[in-house]
């Protein structure tokens, strides 16, 4: 009959060979719990594998996080959400259920520069990644470079393919920087490939009636437009700048 020690080495070559590093970590403190407030087997397995669980959840989301490229301070927990009119209050709280990326739908946010419109959809995003969901943030100007990169590497396919992984990309700052056409047109592609395949995020200083300042040509403006627009939320931050009410309480 195999001693205890026999039994815990072979528990955790087991455990290494089925990969359930958290269950090898915890099982001997769990087994003393499980006896000391008298658990039955079952309980004693059952909570094994729900911290297994817990634990690959959180190291997925810190994966997703990192490979989002979110900018870290820019959460819910820190957006003053008391500065937004009650309705619009109301349509973040429901796309913060992630449930808008099932329809493959698109989220506008249109306001001052200063308003918080970057803020709010990183915290929005923030969100949907502690749903174990995956996003990618970026500028938009560092978008196009790298999509003109790609363009000019004959690499643009496989980067859309890249790009089609992630359930929601989020794009600041469109037409802060006015591009090139030739900017403008791999990032029309891009919303092209997504359309009705996976969700955008973007904000933008400039309303839909000067976007043909962004794209150059109105039949691609309007082509732009017709794609974001068709399945979205759109958020009109008609706010006083952030930043500039919190200079003046500085300055107080």
């Amino acid at each position: 009959m195999p001693n205890k020690e026999d039994i815990n080495t072979r528990i955790i070559e087991s455990l290494k060979a089925l990969h359930l590093p958290t269950i090898r970590k915890i099982y001997k403190e769990q087994s003393e719990t499980a006896l000391k407030e008298s658990l039955s087997y079952e309980e004693y397995i059952l909570e094994l594998l729900e911290r297994e669980i817990e634990v690959r959840r959180q190291n997925r989301i810190d994966r997703l996080l990192r490979a989002s490229k979110l900018p870290l301070e820019k959460t819910m927990d820190s957006f003053e959400r008391g500065r937004l009119p009650r309705r619009l209050d109301m349509q973040i709280s429901v796309l913060l259920e992630g449930s808008f990326l099932n329809r493959k739908e698109n989220v506008l946010a249109f306001g001052n520069p200063g308003s918080g419109k970057t803020h709010l959809l990183c915290g929005i995003a923030h969100a949907i990644v502690s749903q174990s969901r995956s996003v990618l943030f970026k500028s938009c100007s560092l978008l196009v470079q790298e999509l003109l990169i790609a363009k000019r590497d004959l690499r643009l396919p496989r980067v859309l393919k890249q790009f089609s992984k992630y359930e929601l990309i989020v794009i600041d700052d469109i037409g802060y920087v006015q591009q090139s056409r030739e900017e403008m047109e791999v990032l029309f592609t891009l919303l092209a490939d997504r359309y009705e395949r996976g969700s955008i995020m973007l904000t933008s200083n400039l309303p839909f009636s000067k976007w043909e300042q962004i794209f150059k040509d109105p039949m691609t403006t309007a082509a732009a437009i017709d794609r974001l627009v068709h399945h979205s939320v759109i958020l009109e931050l008609n706010l006083p700048s952030y930043r500039l009410e919190e200079s003046k309480k500085e300055k107080k």
